[in-house]
């Protein structure tokens, strides 16, 4: 992996960031940060070494005696400043994004926005972190319960919202007390370091939060790391799996946000415009490169004549670079995903699904080296093809077809995965059926990417999660502390002695 040209030699170096201090990794091991729409070479990422691993995790081990004793606002105050910082940098961090990730201008800032949120949410952690109390249990006793942070947590993140994904994770797990060490994803880690840059300038103490780089021998590392108590990961079901089970067995807390195949069922009833708009959008918008995507739609009775309409839509989106005015669909982020991607539109061919649109091979004025594949519609797609099994992870839409509602909740359950899921309809009664009998994590009632607000938790379920809470919101308090709860009573001088009690009694 060492930079193969004289060019990407030249590239600037990601920085670690340890015990506060951003240094130059002393591996051998590089990988070049690449433009998805251009291939320049951005920067080069270093694989960080063992011992630079061990570093961090060593300085947020020494970190965590102070920072756990900080004042709950003080913790707070931080993020209140860094909420700020994040709106003020709000342009240069969205044009960071787009550069190495490939997304548009416009999603880049809703990517750092979704992020934001949950920093607004860190600097509510006076209201989060309540123990609860019970007054004379027994006679003068009481009982209460307080949240304690776990001390050393870990975060790998995606490539897909190198914003957004890092942010869900470290400022609920410092706001909350612990301290945290960071792996972003090695393909756009720009960013991220960019926001950490920013969480320094906030306030977070040297220590509190920590950087590594890497691929599969870092992730193993913090999996296996004997001071590492928790770790939050997001990404494909595959490494998700590993880390879950290689981090569970080293006796670690761990949730994992893994891979989707996201289904929406369109009833015949639904406002036709808004719902062709919302679905398309939901499909095609991030280059389809959302563990939220909604990659099925499920045309229901006479709603499976809107084929057309539907692909109508979607060759109305303009492909080019995420910079360009007016861009719809940007770059997929890697020539890898680009193969990837069109390989499995060559299968859904082959395997008997009616390719409507063909979105392989777009010709992008100025960005003939880009990664594009516009939007490509298949229909007639049906279980057992790898369009529907797999998670393409691109601008393909599969559509489906149903005769009744019945039949759509059944097509949609029988699918492994329970990320996320959207009805279109007008009509309540249908609209809560559907809310009841779906086994899906996260539902849309006519909104077609249903991820929640920091007030709530991130709820996939099924195999699109492992690990029973969720990130942010009020589940990701629990998961990043643990409950002690405290039985305590206090003796005065007037007290009687009721002797030695040997039973389980409070009396």
């Amino acid at each position: 992996m060492n930079a193969p040209t004289s060019v990407a030699a030249l590239a600037p170096t990601v920085k670690l960031l340890i015990g506060g201090r951003f240094v130059e990794s002393q591996t051998t091991e590089w990988r070049d940060v690449v433009n998805p729409a251009t291939q320049q070479v951005l920067a080069r990422v270093p694989f960080a070494t063992p011992a630079e691993i061990d570093a961090a995790v060593a300085a947020a081990q020494e970190a965590f005696r102070a920072w756990r004793r900080t004042p709950i606002g003080t913790r707070a105050r931080i993020f209140l400043r860094y909420q700020q910082l994040i709106r003020e940098n709000m342009a240069e961090l969205a044009a960071i994004l787009t550069a190495e990730q490939g997304k548009t201008l416009a999603d880049a800032e809703g990517d750092v926005f979704r992020g934001l949120e949950v920093v607004e949410h860190a600097a509510a952690i006076g209201n989060l972190q309540l123990g609860e109390l019970a007054n004379n249990v027994a006679n003068g006793v009481d009982t209460y319960t307080v949240l304690q942070p776990l001390g050393v947590c870990a975060g790998i993140t995606p490539f897909n919202f190198p914003a957004m994904i890092p942010l869900w994770m470290f400022p609920m797990a410092i706001a909350t007390g612990n301290t945290f060490v960071l792996k972003p994803s090695e393909q756009d880690p720009m960013v991220t370091m960019r926001l950490v840059e920013l969480a320094l300038e906030a306030g977070i103490p040297p220590g509190v939060l920590n950087v590594v780089h890497g691929g599969e021998a870092a992730v193993n590392a913090l999996c296996d790391h004997p001071d590492i108590k928790a770790i939050s990961f997001v990404g494909s079901t595959k490494v998700g799996t590993h880390v879950y089970q290689r981090a569970s067995l080293a006796g670690k807390r761990v949730q994992c946000m893994m891979g989707a195949k996201n289904h929406a069922i369109v009833l015949p009833d639904a406002n036709k415009e808004q719902t062709l708009n919302a679905l398309v959008g939901a499909t095609f918008g991030a280059a389809g490169q959302r563990c939220m995507a909604l990659s099925v739609v499920v045309l229901v009775g006479e709603a499976r004549e809107w084929v057309a309409d539907f692909v109508a839509k979607a060759k109305t989106l303009k492909v080019s670079a995420g910079t360009e005015a007016g861009t719809d669909v940007g770059p997929l982020v890697s020539r890898a995903a680009h193969q990837r991607v069109t390989g499995l539109i060559e299968r859904g061919v082959a395997e008997g699904a009616t390719l409507e649109l063909d979105g392989r091979d777009p010709q992008v004025a100025g960005y003939e080296q880009g990664n594009f594949v516009g939007p490509t519609v298949f229909s007639g797609v049906k279980p057992g093809m790898a369009v529907y099994e797999q998670e393409i992870f691109g601008p393909v839409a599969c559509l489906a077809g149903a005769e009744t509602l019945d039949e759509a909740i059944a097509f949609v359950n029988a699918n492994p995965n329970g990320n996320g899921t959207a009805i279109f309809t007008q009509s309540g009664a249908a609209a809560r059926r559907f809310q009841e009998e779906i086994d899906v994590g996260q539902v849309g009632i006519n909104v077609p990417i249903p991820v929640p607000v920091p007030l709530f938790s991130f709820s996939g379920s099924r195999a699109s999660k492992l690990g029973d809470l969720g990130p942010y919101g009020k589940q990701v308090v629990l998961f990043y502390t643990q409950t002690k709860t405290v039985t305590a009573r206090w003796f005065d001088d007037s007290t009687v002695s009721q002797g030695v009690n040997t039973t389980i009694s409070l009396k």
